[in-house]
């Protein structure tokens, strides 16, 4: 007995046949997005959250389609318990001001929608259920209460489906729960709107503004952390040359979705970063002469922004800098594709749960310390870094070393183990020494990794070559 001879049923159908075809145009909308941001649709987070949503929300739509004629309490139940546990998330994301802010209409829509449309699949099973009922008992003048086969596997699969389906709902919740844990983070210090507010970086000051005998103004060291956060490690070995008196003044950001700045627009390339934290500068008052510091892929960045505040520029210091030869290293297509597939299970928290249960990973871990990489936004980050890394990027840095200041001091140091393992990293490192015409040193760390300021000799040799850049 069928129950599509109800015009009620069939109409239900072919509402969830819409529904389906609704999300799968956001879906695609979404996954679009990832890559280039379509006008009013960026999200200051990841955006892999809204995407995750949608893919649930299709697929509890597809479900409902397949088995649509074999209603049972299983589908019910099930979908009842999906939905209570959207509306929790519905309930996070609104009552979290960061998560909210993050996550943005889009974000906050596509879980709504997803919620909605579990709610209507609690429904629909019903009312098929009762118009089976219905049309038995119309025909035979009894409702059947036992099952063909096909009908039990049939109910069978679909369980097996919506348990799934609950599993990822769930994963969904605790890495959301997490997520306004890490929210309650206080940064130390501003985020600032850039870009025609789209979006806020994180800048922070340490030390007072201070002048010499002569009254000049004393540079301020500005920092450019390497592939991670500059709170995480790179910063301790700058913060003892201010405790030593080395340097009077620093400042450093968290580039677009790493720490505790939001994602930027995509695409995004190194001088957009760059413009970025020159807007961010100038919108909190800061003022040259600057000495910047930078470590691994940060130099790109670093570099950008001497050739675009020459005047500025009071000495560079590169640690390990990865030249624009080379930035098809980061740039792969492979690299990309799994930094996509990365971004898309972030959101179920498969690496950070483990490691904030198992391993007691902080709060501190994840923004900025040892489980950073694991974030959907600095996933984010990576994967625009990777998509023009090899393009646009390339190509802003080599413009920016044509118009380079060939005056500004330079220092750089290099990873000993880097140097003698890599060829081409050793002589891309020698090839960087003549940036400028005025190459104050170029040592080679011998025992030192990539990151130079991880061994004592390394951060003798930092500080000290800093204070020479200081007092040039």
């Amino acid at each position: 007995v069928s129950p599509y001879n109800l015009w009620s049923v069939r109409t239900l159908r072919y509402l969830t046949v819409l529904f389906l075809i609704i999300t799968f145009l956001w879906w695609v909308l979404l996954l679009v997005s990832i890559f280039v941001s379509p006008p009013m649709m960026h999200s200051r987070g990841s955006g892999f959250f809204d995407f995750s949503f949608t893919t649930l929300t299709a697929g509890n739509l597809l479900v409902a389609i397949l088995f649509f004629s074999t209603p049972s309490k299983a589908m019910q139940i099930s979908s009842f318990v999906i939905t209570a546990f959207l509306l929790i998330d519905v309930i996070i994301i609104a009552a979290v001001a960061r998560l909210r802010n993050e996550e943005g209409w889009v974000g906050i829509a596509s879980v709504v929608w997803a919620t909605l449309m579990s709610l209507y699949m609690v429904g629909t099973d019903r009312v098929v259920a009762w118009g089976k009922k219905e049309e038995e008992e119309r025909l035979t003048g009894r409702s059947e209460t036992k099952r063909s086969l096909k009908e039990w596997l049939a109910v069978l699969a679909e369980f097996v489906i919506m348990v799934v389906f609950i599993v990822i709902v769930v994963l969904l919740t605790a890495t959301l729960i997490l997520r306004s844990r890490d929210a309650g983070l206080a940064p130390p210090g501003e985020r600032i709107y850039v870009d025609g507010d789209k979006y806020q970086v994180h800048l922070a000051c340490v030390g007072e503004v201070s002048y010499n005998d002569e009254g000049v103004r004393n540079p301020t060291i500005l920092l450019e952390g390497g592939e991670d956060p500059v709170e995480g490690t790179f910063e301790d070995w700058v913060y003892n040359a201010y405790q030593n008196g080395t340097i009077n003044r620093y400042c450093y950001w968290d580039r677009p979705g790493l720490a505790w700045s939001d994602n930027a627009p995509s695409p995004h390339s190194a001088s957009m970063s760059a413009d970025a934290f020159s807007e961010a500068l100038a919108r909190a008052g800061e003022e040259g002469p600057w000495i910047l510091v930078s470590a691994g892929v940060g130099s790109i960045y670093s570099r950008i922004f001497s050739s675009r505040n020459r005047q500025d520029i009071h000495g560079i210091l590169l640690i390990d800098p990865l030249h624009e030869d080379l930035l098809h290293r980061i740039g792969s297509p492979g690299r990309g594709f799994m930094l996509w597939a990365r971004g898309i299970l972030s959101p179920l928290g498969w690496d950070r749960l483990p490691a904030a249960i198992f391993k007691g990973r902080s709060r501190e871990d994840r923004v900025y310390g040892k489980s950073a990489y694991q974030g959907g936004k600095y996933i984010k980050s990576k994967l625009q870094e990777n998509l023009v890394a090899d393009s646009l990027t390339k190509n802003e840095v080599t413009t920016a070393r044509t118009v380079q200041d060939k005056d500004t001091a330079l220092v750089v140091i290099s990873s000993g183990i880097k140097v003698r393992t890599d060829k081409e990293w050793e002589n891309k490192q020698k090839d960087l020494t003549t940036m400028t015409d005025n190459l104050i040193s170029w040592d080679v760390v011998n025992k030192a990794p990539h990151r130079v300021w991880e061994t004592l000799e390394g951060r003798t040799i930092l500080e000290k070559r800093l204070g020479e850049l200081v007092g040039f």
